[in-house]
């Protein structure tokens, strides 16, 4: 059985796979402007080129992903190397960053003197190259013996708990299928909670109240935090309204949407 520790080890050595390939891309370019790239160097940059700007966005998007889940501390840091920190005036060697450089945004030319005003290229590499080893970094924790698991573990606990619901709901016991995914829920948006730093006042907040805190803290938009709203009144139906039954649709969407907001929400 493959777990979520086996999938995101999985993910994580296939982000690190097209990042390096990525940066060959960028060092073989280098090369070339040099005019250092050897015939063995010409051979191997064939398979490599163009490799940077045509997988950027999906690289960027996953291991944009996988940082705030396992290194929320760094999260900044990397979205800040690609597009920086929105409060520029001006774009020059301090500020120019990987968007412009994808955006087609190039240095200009000292006329006189017939260079650029900032190498962009090499603003670009190091940039990221920077973000790489932010990558690199999360195996090196997640491989470590002081890596906290508990949200690896916690995703297959859910994982189990979610299969469990359903197996209730197929035999009919609907209420306690939707009880199961309703706790579920909770504990995953308290986690969400955490890994931004938001806390509650309450001893014992419901889901209505991870739910606005997430909202206001900027975690999720209006359209999640309607679903999750939803799913909340869902759950309280199965808990405690006792003048009708659920209905299976019913209790087959809370668990479809708590399944959902689990994979999709950190």
């Amino acid at each position: 059985m493959t777990t979520n520790t086996d999938k995101y080890k999985a993910d994580l050595d296939s982000l690190i796979k097209l990042g390096d390939s990525m940066e060959l891309d960028l060092t073989f370019r280098h090369l070339e402007e040099e005019g250092q790239l050897s015939d063995d160097d010409k051979k191997n940059f064939k398979k490599f080129k163009g490799a940077f700007e045509k997988h950027y966005q999906r690289w960027y998007t996953e291991s944009s992903a996988v940082i705030k889940q396992l290194i929320p501390d760094r999260s900044a840091e990397f979205e800040n190397l690609y597009k920086g920190d929105g409060k520029r005036k001006e774009i020059n060697s301090t500020t120019y960053n990987l968007q412009d450089w994808l955006n087609g945004i190039r240095a200009g030319f000292n006329e006189y003197r017939g260079e650029k005003h900032y190498n962009d290229f090499a603003i670009v590499s190091m940039r990221f190259h920077t973000q790489l080893e932010i990558l690199k970094a999360v195996k090196v924790r997640f491989e470590s013996s002081l890596l906290d698991i508990r949200q690896v573990v916690q995703a297959d606990l859910f994982d189990s708990e979610i299969d469990a619901a359903r197996e209730l709901l197929k035999h009919g016991f609907l209420r306690g299928a939707g009880a199961i995914a309703g706790v579920v829920l909770e504990k995953h948006l308290g986690q969400v909670a955490d890994n931004h730093s938001i806390k509650s006042r309450k001893k014992h907040p419901t889901i209505s109240d991870f739910n606005d805190l997430l909202k206001k803290g900027g975690v999720i938009e209006v359209p999640t935090w309607r679903q999750i709203q939803r799913l909340g009144d869902l759950r309280n139906f199965c808990d405690h309204n006792k003048q009708r039954e659920p209905a299976s649709d019913e209790v087959a969407e809370l668990i479809d949407g708590v399944e959902k907001i689990t994979k999709t929400i950190f």
